[in-house]
């Protein structure tokens, strides 16, 4: 089952070091924001704890993508996994000691830098595994598997975690970082670097392999016309992700008028369910009886969906008066926030293939990496300024204004060409 030289084990580790490492990560997803505000933090410096996470991303992965992308992709992911257990026990012990906002952020900038081992280096694993294995099917159905999997370790991670959290909101913390172990455990046991040749590092060539690395990415992103659209999608998108996915735990008990920790569990299992609806959908949207639908057409199409629900999600709250909070509103909100889920069920694993279709092997982690790199950009700044938005006005308002850069992804998308490596290569012949 878990044969690296075949597909059917390529798939098989991909799938359980996602599943590992998903429910370790759920496990808090649920009562974070609950934990730091209990902690003394108001919404505002939630959001600047949490914009640490993001800024360390943001800082870290280049130089992360560099470790990918010469000593492997496992190396990367262990590292990251080993960071990830070390910030999520400081994160607890900076809470039960009293320590201050200080030790919370350096806590999430190292949370943040664990993510960055993480990200692109699995997908670049996967991708360039199965090419060594002689696997040739369309890689959509491998990463709407890949969201499946990551749906439902979420279901079960938030649900844990919520229920944990109705106990003592530190014991999520303590489970993922169990689960952490046992990731590190599987992964440095099952994973071999197949398809990719690893390459010695040493710290006096960091400097020349980050700018070979950067000069790639600029290279097959930045100048890549059907990477560059998304780069920017990214960034406008992430300016509501990640306040978005902290923000909703507070505001949607505030409209249930009710201090029930598990629904937060609830909530969040219901929109790992929800993706795991839209991920089965993704081989019906991309495929119709004759020939394939445009994937950035789909995303395009998608961008516009999301937006109106989330600016829908924000409404309720606006328009409800606070009299007025209770189940109803609850109910809507929350129906508006899967239905949003399942559109990103189905509109994740198709921009993961589209992306992943335009970028060589050797730099697969790397143009990655430059991609999460602006969605995290767009997620700092977007975590700081609705963040304070929430505090100056309200929650629900910020969301109404967050759904806006939504959809400014919607025409970004739409003007990405469906190319391939093949315009990379077409674009140098002609120069």
């Amino acid at each position: 089952m878990f044969d690296p030289r075949t597909p059917r084990g390529v798939t098989g580790i991909y799938l359980t070091a996602n599943g590992l490492f998903t429910l370790a990560a759920s496990l808090i997803w649920a009562v974070n924001t609950l934990f730091l505000l209990d902690a003394g933090l108001d919404i505002f410096t939630v959001m600047v704890v949490n914009a640490s996470f993001t800024i360390g991303q943001l800082v870290f992965e280049v130089p992360t993508g560099v470790i990918a992308d010469t000593v492997g992709r496992k190396t990367s992911f262990l590292i990251g996994i080993g960071a990830l257990f070390v910030a999520t026990i400081l994160y607890v012990l900076a809470a039960q000691l009293g320590l201050g906002i200080g030790v919370f952020v350096l806590a999430s900038v190292v949370i943040g830098f664990g993510f960055t081992c993480q990200t692109g280096a699995m997908d670049a694993w996967l991708v360039d595994a199965l090419a060594h294995t002689g696997y040739d099917r369309p890689l959509d159905a491998v990463f709407a598997r890949g969201q499946i999997v990551f749906g439902a370790a979420t279901l079960a991670g938030t649900l844990a975690g919520g229920f944990l959290g109705q106990l003592d909101l530190a014991i999520p913390y303590y489970a993922r970082a169990a689960v952490l172990l046992l990731a590190f455990a599987f992964i440095a046991a099952r994973m071999r670097d197949v398809g990719f040749e690893p390459r010695p590092l040493s710290w006096r060539r960091f400097g020349e392999e980050t700018r070979t690395i950067l000069d790639a990415g600029v290279r097959y992103g930045w100048n890549h016309p059907s990477v560059r659209p998304l780069l920017f999608a990214s960034l406008a998108q992430g300016a509501f992700f990640i306040f978005g996915f902290y923000s909703w735990q507070r505001y949607f008990l505030d409209l249930l008028a009710r201090e029930l920790v598990w629904v937060n569990g609830v909530v969040t299992a219901a929109f790992a369910l929800a993706g795991i609806g839209g991920s089965l959908l993704v081989e019906r949207v991309m495929h119709r009886p004759v020939g394939r639908r445009s994937a950035p057409k789909v995303l395009a199409l998608a961008a516009l969906v999301q937006a109106a629900l989330i600016a829908g999600v924000g409404l309720v709250g606006v328009l409800t008066p606070a009299s007025a909070y209770g189940f109803g509103p609850f109910a809507l909100a929350a129906g508006l926030y899967l239905a949003f889920g399942m559109t990103g069920g189905v509109s994740g694993p198709v921009r993961q293939a589209f992306i992943n279709r335009q970028i060589p092997s050797a730099q697969r982690a790397t143009v990655l990496s430059v991609d999460a790199l602006f969605g995290d950009a767009g997620a700092s700044a977007g975590q700081l300024g609705f963040g304070w938005l929430s505090r100056a006005v309200s929650i629900p308002v910020a969301w109404v204004a967050s759904s806006v850069f939504i959809a400014i992804a919607a025409p970004l998308y739409r003007s990405a060409p469906e190319g391939g490596i093949a315009v990379v290569e077409a674009q140098d012949g002609a120069a």
